[in-house]
């Protein structure tokens, strides 16, 4: 039986409990396909897992997305073919054969390179989730991004304008606010984590004193309590991430200051079956 080489942690802890492993190649279940990555994304949740943030079954493959051509299909996948070249979510993605599930992965167009495919592919299927299951925005919504020069940040910030709202972002330097701009954000705040009310003044500003009826917030601990302040009155948070810290327990009644609905989706469980993929799309 063939082996592959692997990306793994045994144990969680920093950079150095990464480690290549050896490992027997395994083959596609009857839903599944075997991918040869050329390509794999690394995500803030590959973190997470590795330094504990999150609970991870140990040994644990890092990676979470790839690109590349299939070499093997399952029984029950009937439409994807061996040397079809696909991106994927794929749970650990950092080895040289990839196993996903048919429902999780997409062809790639002709006239399309993986790379980029790579690249746009869980970030994209995030954002559009998050803009049209967790909050459906709507024109003239105005719409908070934060890290709005990140991955998922810059889809965030291109969806909300293309349907119609005005968007405010965040970013730590100005270079990053200014590629916010270049992907359509109407104003960008440069903030300090230890200093948020800058960004509170701007969106209250900006609208009225009202708020915006959603904040989308991937960092997490140094921006929450701000987000309560930015958001309006039956307004909705959706906590999608947190790349500055673990946040705080909440108290309940925060809700209540303003009626705000606060959510912390996933995307997996928004893409349970095939149906669920295929109807993601921004409209």
């Amino acid at each position: 039986m063939q082996d592959i080489e692997a990306v793994r942690f045994h144990k969680p802890g920093h950079l150095d409990v990464i480690q290549l492993d050896t490992l027997p190649i395994t083959q596609p279940s009857e839903t599944q396909v075997l991918i040869c990555p050329d390509h794999a994304g690394v995500n803030y949740i590959d973190i997470y897992f590795r330094s504990g943030l999150y609970p991870a079954k140990l040994p644990m493959t890092l990676g979470q997305e790839c690109g590349g051509t299939v070499v093997a299909v399952g029984a029950q996948v009937t439409d994807v073919d061996v040397g079809d070249k696909v991106v994927a979510i794929a749970f650990g993605s950092f080895a040289e054969r990839v196993l996903a599930e048919r429902r999780l992965l997409a062809k790639i167009p002709d006239g399309h390179d993986v790379r980029s495919a790579t690249a746009v592919f869980l970030q994209g299927l995030t954002a559009v989730t998050l803009t049209h299951e967790a909050y459906r925005i709507q024109k003239g919504d105005w719409v908070v991004v934060h890290a709005a020069s990140g991955g998922t940040g810059t889809q965030l910030v291109k969806i909300a304008k293309h349907l119609g709202a005005h968007v405010v972002g965040t970013a730590s330097t100005e270079r990053k606010a200014d590629m916010a701009r270049e992907h359509g954000a109407d104003r960008v705040v440069v903030y300090k984590e230890d200093e948020m009310d800058a960004f509170v003044d701007t969106v209250l500003s900006l609208t009225d004193g009202k708020g915006a009826q959603v904040v989308y917030d991937g960092v997490g601990r140094t921006t929450l309590d701000a987000d309560f302040r930015a958001v309006a009155r039956l307004g909705t948070i959706v906590s999608f991430g947190q790349s500055s810290g673990a946040i705080e327990p909440l108290p309940l009644q925060r809700l209540s200051e303003k009626n705000i609905r606060i959510m912390r989706p996933s995307l997996f469980n928004y893409l349970t079956t095939q149906a669920d993929m295929d109807n993601q799309r921004v409209s």
